[in-house]
Order: C-alpha cells, then structure tokens, then sequence
C-alpha cells in the first residue's frame, strides 16, 4: 500500500484561536484487516497559514484523508443545513447532536474559515468529499463531528462532558476527561489500531488550567478527527455514514454498531 497520512484539524471558527492538529502514518494492509495509524506529530496551530504549511509539509505528495470538525460547505444564511437536521436525529438520543451550522453564526469578514480551508487546499491536490471510502487511496478533506464518533466508537449511551460548560463543575470534567483518554487508549486493540499516543494521553488534565488545557482539549479532538478519518479508510459506508450533502454541506461520522450496514 502507498504511504497513507490521516490527519485531524479541530479548526477554531477563527483564526484569533488557536486550532488543534494531528497526524498518522498508516501501516498496514486493509485488503487483510490490519490497519494500525501511528501518531507522529500532534500541535497547536493559529494562522490559515500556519495550518496550510502544515498539511503540505506532512502530507508531501502521499494519500492524505484529512478530517476537520468544522463546516466546510456553509451555503445556508440562517437555521441549520440539512447535514445537522440528519444527523441530530440519529444522535441527539445520545446528547450528541451537532449545532447548527450558518452563515450568520460563522462568517468572518464574508468568509467562512472551513471553505477558505478547502479552497486554499485545492491548489494542493485536496478535493472536498463528503464521505471516506474504504481503501481508496485519495488527497480529500472532509467535515467529522468527534461527538458523534465517540459515542459509535466507544459504545457510549451519551457524549463525554468533558469541555467547559455552564454549570458544569471541574470535577464532572475531569472524570470525562479521564474516559475519554482511557478510550482512546483502548484503541490500540481496535481496528484499525492506534499506536504512538501513549504520551499524549499520558497528561495529567487535573495539572492544567486556561490555555493550557484547552490547548490540550484541541490537541486530542484533532487526534479523534485523525482516527475517525482510519476507520473511515478501513471501513467506509459498512460502519460509517455522511450526513446531508456535498452542495448542502456535509458531516461524515461513524455509525452505533445497531446501526452498521455489515449487521
């Protein structure tokens, strides 16, 4: 198989915030089931600039599946595109229903970051798609919901309450926190596997306030963008399913097991 790169982007809905990325290597041969992404770099990065210059340098010219939670399609001024309608019907059950999503809410200085994103990528090789095929090797980007991908990939009744909310006190975080990393630890025997995030989970989140954490918070997001694009590779509309449409915008997510095509 030709060198495949997964990579993660929790893109900030603008540039004044700081964004979360995160890059596997893949090794492996999906035609016998064995898939393992190694994580070999994982930062925080600002500027579309900055971001840009760090997908072409770890992407070079290999396959490369880059899965961001962010809109990158946005057509609508106002509501919600049909991708969240779609997709809160499936999950809202499991308290993972995605926001809505428009033009009002997103637009900065008449653009929306995501379709800058996808239009810079273009001149890249990258074409926006609004799901990932299983085995086929490609240079795309596409939009994920990690909420949604949680709760199919690690079986839960309701989402991981781990980021800062009203009302929700640091205690109930740090106990998601605590989940949410030995979940993500449990991937190393899934499949496909995980490997080389062992440090990354290893941080004590109870240690770290602020910027700190949320550095943190966007580091391991962009991490489960990288994984929810592997498993996507490995198994494409078997287990997995995209939300709305490529005009309309799009969400692609991992599906609950009831719910696999393959059941």
């Amino acid at each position: 198989m030709a060198q495949l790169i997964c990579m993660g982007l929790d893109l900030a809905w603008s540039p004044r915030n700081p964004s979360g990325i995160a890059t596997l290597q893949v090794i492996g041969d999906p035609e016998l089931g064995r898939l393992t992404g190694i994580l070999v770099d994982s930062r925080i990065a600002q500027s579309n600039a900055e971001i840009l210059d760090y997908i072409q340098t770890q992407a070079g010219t290999d396959p490369c599946l880059l899965a961001v939670d962010a809109p990158l399609r946005v057509p609508n001024m106002t509501g919600q595109r049909q991708a969240e309608a779609e997709l809160n019907q499936v999950f809202r059950a499991y308290e993972a229903g995605a926001h809505p999503a428009n033009r009002r809410l997103l637009e900065k200085d008449g653009q929306v970051r995501g379709e800058v994103l996808v239009q810079a990528l273009s001149n890249c090789g990258f074409q926006e798609q609004a799901e990932i095929q299983q085995g086929i090797l490609t240079r795309q980007i596409t939009e994920v919901f990690p909420h949604s991908a949680m709760v199919s990939l690690f079986g839960l009744s309701r989402t991981l309450k781990y980021k800062a909310r009203p009302k929700r006190t640091w205690q109930e975080r740090q106990q998601a926190w605590h989940l949410y990393q030995e979940h993500l630890q449990s991937l190393t025997i899934a499949d496909p596997a995980l490997s080389g995030h062992e440090g990354l989970l290893q941080v004590d989140v109870g240690s770290l306030k602020g910027c700190s954490l949320k550095n943190y918070e966007d580091q391991v997001d962009a991490l489960m963008c990288a994984y929810i694009a592997l498993y996507g590779f490995r198994w494409g509309c078997e287990r997995c399913h995209s939300f709305g449409n490529w005009e309309e915008g799009h969400i692609f997510t991992p599906l609950p097991r009831g719910l696999w095509s393959s059941e």
